[in-house]
C-alpha cells in the first residue's frame, strides 16, 4: 500500500512527530511504501528511504497554517497523482486533517486520521474550529486517537458515525534510543555540580504544558535539586521573566533540543507538571530511559504511570509536585525500583500498532 503521511515528521521536534516516524517506520517493515509531506525545515531530507516533501508558507502566527493548508493541498494532490497514493493518513486535525479531507474530494483517496490532543482539548473551544473539526473528522475513512481519555472527549463531540470508525493506537517509543544504558556528559555541558540532582521537563513551552507550576514547585523543594527545562515555545520568555523576578535559582533554560535521548541520562527524575495532555510522550521517552516521573492525573497520563513507576499529582499544584519530587530525590531505593519498573513497563509500547 501507497500512504501519503501528512504533519510534522523529523527533523521537526515533538511527540507528534516521533509518533509518525515510528509509525512510518512499522509500515515500512511491513513492506508498505511511504511518502511525507511535512512543514518547511532547513533541515529536511529523506529519512531512512522515506521521501519527505515540504509545502511553503510563512513562519508568522495566524498565517503559519492558512498558508500550509493551501499550498499543502495542492503538493499533496501532485503527490497523489504521481505516487498513486492509496490511502493519505493525516496527524493532527487542523490543517493536516483538513488538507487530507479536501484532496480526499477532489481524488477519491482514503483518509486516514490521527487525533494527538491539543487538536481537540484546545480548539475545539472555538466554535467556528469545532464546527470544521467535526466536519474533517465525519468526511474521514478512519480515526485513531492515542489513548483511551481522549477517545472519550473525541466521542463527546457527537458526531453521527464516528465511533464504528474510530479506534486507538497508542504513542510508541524507541527503546533503543532512549535507553538505561546510556551515558550523558550533559551536566559538565551546562556547569551543574554532579552532586546535585536533576529534574528535567521536555516539552513546548506552552500553556497547557504547565511549566509555570514547576518553576513555582522549586520554592518549595527540600532537595537542592537543578531543574532542566527543555523545549521551546511562545511562553519561554514569560517564564524566564518568572525566574528573574522572583530571583528563583537553580533552574537552567536549554531552548529546544534534538538529543532528549542524550539528556534523558543525567535526569533523576523527570516531571510532566502538564494542565491538559491527552498522553504525552515524554513519558514514555522517560520510563524507556529508566527514570522515575513525577505528573499531573490528567488525560491519558494515568493509563501510562502508576505507583510503581512515578507518582501522580494535580495538575496546577506546585506544592504537591515538589512533594513528589522530594519523596522520589531522599529515597534512593525508591528512586532505582521504579526507574527499573518503567523500563519494564514500557517495552509494550516499544511499536506503533498498525491501524490499516
Amino acid at each position: 500500500m501507497k500512504i501519503c503521511m501528512v504533519g510534522h515528521f523529523p527533523p521537526h521536534l515533538g511527540g507528534i512527530s516521533s509518533y509518525t516516524y515510528l509509525l512510518s517506520r512499522e509500515l515500512i517493515n511491513r513492506g508498505d511504501e511511504i511518502y511525507v509531506l511535512t512543514y518547511p525545515h532547513e533541515n529536511i531530507s529523506d529519512i531512512k528511504g522515506i521521501p519527505v516533501f515540504t509545502a511553503p508558507t510563512l513562519n508568522i502566527k495566524g498565517l503559519r497554517g492558512f498558508i500550509f493548508s493551501i499550498s499543502a493541498t495542492f503538493k499533496l494532490l501532485r503527490i497523489i497523482r504521481k505516487y498513486k497514493i492509496d490511502l493519505i493518513h493525516a496527524h493532527y486535525v487542523m490543517p493536516p486533517g483538513l488538507i487530507a479531507v479536501i484532496c480526499s474530494m477532489f481524488s477519491g483517496t482514503k483518509t486516514a486520521i490521527t487525533i494527538h490532543g491539543s487538536d481537540i482539548f484546545v480548539l475545539t473551544r472555538k466554535p467556528l474550529l469545532r464546527s470544521m473539526i467535526k466536519f474533517i473528522l465525519k468526511r474521514s475513512d478512519y480515526v485513531f486517537v492515542v489513548s483511551d481519555s481522549l477517545k472519550e472527549n473525541v466521542l463527546k463531540l457527537g458526531i453521527e458515525g464516528l465511533e464504528n470508525k474510530l479506534s486507538i493506537t497508542y504513542n510508541a517509543v524507541d527503546v533503543e534510543r532512549f535507553s538505561p544504558n546510556k551515558t550523558s556528559a550533559f551536566k559538565e555541558e551546562v556547569n551543574i555540580n554532579s552532586q546535585k540532582p536533576v529534574v528535567l521537563f521536555v516539552g513546548n513551552l506552552v500553556w497547557q504544558k504547565g511549566v509555570e507550576y514547576l518553576i513555582r514547585a522549586k520554592e518549595f523543594l527540600k532537595e537542592d535539586a537543578e531543574i532542566i527545562i527543555v523545549g521551546d515555545g511562545p511562553l519561554l520568555e514569560e517564564l524566564k521573566a518568572i525566574v528573574e523576578f522572583e530571583e528563583i535559582e537553580g533552574i537552567i533554560f536549554t531552548g529546544a533540543r534534538n538529543d532528549i535521548e542524550n539528556i534523558m541520562p543525567a535526569a533523576d527524575v523527570v516531571v510532566v507538571p502538564s494542565i491538559s495532555e491527552s498522553f504525552g510522550i515524554v513519558v514514555l521517552e522517560a520510563m524507556a530511559s529508566g527514570k522515575p516521573v513525577v505528573a499531573t492525573n490528567v488525560g491519558g497520563i494515568p493509563e501510562v504511570v502508576n505507583k510503581e513507576t512515578g507518582i501522580l499529582v494535580n495538575p496546577e499544584d506546585p506544592v504537591g509536585l515538589a512533594e513528589a519530587i522530594d519523596k522520589i530525590l531522599q529515597n534512593k531505593e525508591l528512586k532505582e525500583n521504579m526507574g527499573k519498573t518503567a523500563r519494564e513497563h514500557v517495552m509494550k509500547y516499544a511499536s506503533i500498532k498498525i491501524p490499516y
